[in-house]
């Protein structure tokens, strides 16, 4: 057996759960009312980006490796609408939806897994494909996260990475860097 593959699924592992963390360390920086902002008319709000990620996140998880990624009760078309102005908590539900089915499946992942192939809209992919696939998928997603909420938060920002100015100190060991993505 290829000796990448155990490390692999671990590290597919704590991918999703960085970018999971990130956004949610972005998030908690911005009120309620940013969630909802949105930057032009043309843009999408944290809302619907989180709503997206999470309904995505489901139905690409749920039943991972036996049913299509593309589950038949999933609208994407909505994903993208958040009707009256949802709460805080009825916007993270969906999130916290998706982000548990997907780390139950990848968590459930053995290295011979990543030979088998799954579906997304009825097209083929290797198991390793369909993990990176959605890895690059929700990071970018994570990344506009981040950067609207770094916009919204202003000068209160707290850097989820090493901040401006910092990379010498951070080197030579001067800073906690406990909770940071580097």
């Amino acid at each position: 057996m290829d000796p990448l593959r155990e490390p692999y699924v671990r590290d597919v592992l704590r991918t999703f759960r960085n970018s999971k963390t990130l956004a949610e360390k972005a998030l908690a920086q911005v009120g309620d009312d940013q969630l909802h902002a949105l930057i032009d008319r043309d843009s999408n709000s944290l809302a619907v980006i989180i709503k997206h990620i999470g309904g995505n996140l489901r139905s690409r998880f749920t039943d991972f490796l036996t049913s299509d990624g593309e589950k038949p009760d999933r609208n994407r078309d909505t994903e993208f609408e958040v009707p009256d102005r949802a709460t805080r908590d009825q916007i993270m539900a969906g999130w916290a939806a998706g982000w548990t089915a997907a780390l139950t499946a990848i968590e459930a992942l053995t290295p011979e897994d990543l030979d088998r192939t799954v579906h997304i809209r009825r097209e083929p992919f290797l198991v390793v494909e369909a993990l990176n696939r959605s890895a690059t998928h929700t990071a970018m997603h994570v990344g506009q996260i981040v950067l609207l909420a770094k916009h919204f938060a202003g000068p209160k920002w707290k850097s989820l990475s090493i901040p401006k100015g910092q990379s010498s100190a951070y080197a030579a060991g001067d800073f906690k860097t406990k909770g940071i993505a580097r």
